[in-house]
């Protein structure tokens, strides 16, 4: 399956990295790898996660403490959010399809 990245989760993503790089040398580095397995999970079983929108469905990261928002297109993963769940957690409902 083809993965896209909508804005402004791809520089949610990159904001993420970034803030763990500041926190602590290599931790951006396993945030991105983290996002890599979940992205993984998702394509292994797209329809396997939890709905919250009509079409959107949420996974969570194990060891980080933020969730991605996505929808299934045909052949595609498309990505509408990646938010930290304690940090303005609603201000990604308006994402939801």
């Amino acid at each position: 399956m083809k993965i896209l990245l909508l804005p402004p989760s791809d520089q949610e993503l990159l904001d993420a990295i970034s803030y763990y790089n500041e926190q602590q040398k290599g931790l951006g580095a396993r945030f991105y790898n983290e996002f890599l397995g979940t992205i993984s999970l998702i394509e292994k079983a797209p329809n396997a996660w939890r709905k919250i929108g009509k079409f959107t469905h949420r996974i969570n990261l194990s060891r980080f403490p933020y969730l991605v928002l996505y929808v299934v297109e045909n052949d595609k993963i498309i990505i509408t959010c990646i938010a930290h769940q304690h940090r303005k957690p609603d201000y990604y409902i308006s994402r939801l399809i």
